[in-house]
């Protein structure tokens, strides 16, 4: 079992517990706990194995959390969730996802008339049974009808992909009013995360209601949600919210700060400034003297951090993981950037399932600033992308040879093959046609619900073959489509370290497969990173910015891209 999935339960059982109205500390230990789980590039299914008694050496895990995470790990469930889930129904905790609902009233709602749904609540909202209930009044009622449609939007979560076209737009939009003097985007859209709830947008201006105006004409719009002096939130397109705030120009750079995130690492920041006299806020940095608050600081980010003698840390990082750590060490890495790629090590062409030649990928991949690409077609197990036999890919070969030699530049292509390995473990082609490939993927695309032994060792079977040199998509998973296939991870780090090999982070934004915390893992075991686009087309090779913004997350420099060096340079790593 993995982190993510342990984390999910222990979180569950703080919702449930929450929606019970257990105790307030209990709760807490089990949501910092279940934090704990999810960051941790260690794997905790191979620390109970080990010796359940280590878990109470990891901060933030203390006895209770421990006893859960070992009984979830040895027994497949936590039994207090089924306990609570015999007197509650599972649906309730949707309504605790209601802006402004906490769970005592969530709670009354349940027990004083029975509501289990959002749709049940919505019902009684609309026959005005809500606000008979002590406690609730006719604009609590309102206020929890207008919850429910904002707590269905943001449930669907879009691809940061998406998100990022979205934000395109409005920022094209919103720069056409003159009354903006500066726009920025925070949240998890700044911070990169995978996949986007909401877009805040920041605005510095003195004519809040102009620009509010202005916002309210974007083509897309489909609902203002609320307007209030300075604040106003919409859904666009597909009922996806966007929030507009007008920020004065002292608190700017603490507006961005505070409300890029994420809350944990805003908890850290104000622990932080306390101790130092200080107090924070989405107004600016104050000093602090009984009870007269002086400003100090606000206009921009650089201001806030260095008020709290800290370095502005690179959005991407601020989720309370290692950045703290590492100002304290003095060893913020110099994050990758897009600029810093050199080569393509994974692409598709007609041969297969692509839709452009080997010479239109290899021109539309020089325009783009590499210097080398790696044509990666099926091998023939995938049959319903026509995958490649021995002959038709020796005869791929000799044709990439022939354009290499009438090429007027230096721009190389190389020789390759995306080879399945079998559900039996063997690769899909034989080793005498390998060894003539320059690179050679490995991939799992059948038997993915195989167990997890089975599936590990068919992908460390493989990174021991002499012929492979890299994983791709390791774990298989398709974000908000399929979940990862069961592997272990620590197995497969393992494996790629002793052989001398690479594992991908497959930069399509439906994958970022490894997701940012295989990548800090990658980087603190010393495995070569290699980020691909994986591209089927020609538009396809633009999806590395997505893998290099997941590469940042997980906190990879240059150094540890394996194809942010030249081919020479990358094959070296391999050989050793």
């Amino acid at each position: 079992m993995d982190n993510g999935k342990i984390s999910a339960q222990i979180t569950k059982l703080a919702d449930l517990l929450e929606f019970q109205g257990a105790n307030s500390f209990k709760i807490r230990a089990y949501r910092r706990g279940a934090r704990v789980i999810k960051d941790s590039t260690d794997s905790f299914t191979a620390i109970v194995n080990n010796d359940p008694s280590q878990l109470l050496e990891i901060d933030g895990i203390g006895k209770g959390v421990a006893e859960k995470i070992t009984q979830l790990i040895q027994d497949g469930e936590i039994a207090e969730i089924n306990d609570i889930l015999e007197t509650v129904p599972p649906t309730v905790l949707d309504i605790l996802r209601i802006p402004g609902l906490g769970p005592k009233k969530a709670a009354a709602l349940y027990q004083e008339l029975g509501i289990q749904t959002l749709e049940q609540l919505q019902a009684a909202c609309e026959s005005n049974e809500i606000q008979q209930l002590k406690g609730f009044a006719a604009k609590t009622e309102q206020s929890i009808l207008d919850g429910i449609s904002i707590a269905a939007a943001a449930n669907e979560r879009i691809y940061w992909s998406d998100a990022d076209e979205l934000a395109l737009s409005l920022r094209t939009h919103l720069e056409s009013c003159q009354a903006i003097k500066r726009l920025e985007f925070a949240g998890s859209y700044r911070r990169g995360r995978e996949t986007v709830g909401d877009l805040d947008i920041l605005v510095d201006s003195t004519e809040a209601q102009m620009v509010m105006e202005h916002f309210a004409k974007y083509p897309d719009l489909e609902q203002v949600i609320v307007q209030g002096d300075t604040k106003m939130s919409i859904r666009v397109g597909n009922s996806f919210q966007v929030d507009l705030r007008v920020v004065e120009a002292d608190a700017f750079g603490a507006a961005l700060q505070y409300f890029t995130g994420s809350k944990d690492h805003n908890v850290e920041l104000r622990g932080r400034a306390r101790q130092l006299g200080l107090k924070i806020n989405e107004y600016g940095v104050f000093q602090v003297d009984g009870d007269q608050e002086t400003y100090i600081a606000g206009a921009t980010e650089d201001e806030v951090y260095q008020a709290l003698a800290l370095p502005c840390f690179a959005p991407e990082i601020r989720e309370a993981r290692n950045e703290f750590h590492w100002a304290t060490e003095d060893s913020i890495p110099e994050l990758i950037s897009a600029d810093q790629i050199c080569g393509d090590l994974h692409m598709h062409t007609t041969a297969t399932d692509g839709k452009a030649s080997i010479g239109e990928m290899a021109d539309a991949a020089r325009a783009r600033g590499l210097n080398y690409i790696a044509i990666t077609d099926h091998s023939q197990r995938v049959t319903v992308a026509n995958g490649l036999n021995t002959e038709r890919l020796l005869a791929q070969w000799t044709e990439i040879d022939r354009i290499n030699t009438l090429r007027d530049d230096d721009f190389l292509i190389l020789k390759g093959i995306e080879c399945d390995i079998l559900e039996s473990g063997p690769m899909d082609l034989p080793d005498e046609v390998l060894e003539q490939a320059d690179w050679v993927i490995a991939s799992v695309h059948f038997g993915q619900k195989q167990s997890i032994q089975q599936i590990t060792d068919r992908i460390t079977g493989a990174l021991e073959n002499p012929h492979v040199d890299i994983i791709a998509h390791p774990t298989g998973r398709l974000i908000n489509r399929r979940e990862a296939y069961e592997v272990d991870m620590e197995a497969v780090f393992q494996a790629a370290k002793e052989n001398r090999k690479m594992l991908e982070l497959n930069a399509n934004p439906v994958r970022l497969d490894l997701h940012d915390i295989h990548c800090a893992m990658a980087r603190e075991r010393g495995v070569p990173i290699v980020i691909s686009s994986d591209a089927h087309k020609i538009t396809g090779l633009d999806v590395m910015k997505y893998g290099i913004k997941q590469a940042r997350r997980g906190g990879l420099t240059s150094d540890h891209v394996a194809n942010t060096r030249s081919w020479h340079d990358l094959q070296s790593m391999l050989s050793g």
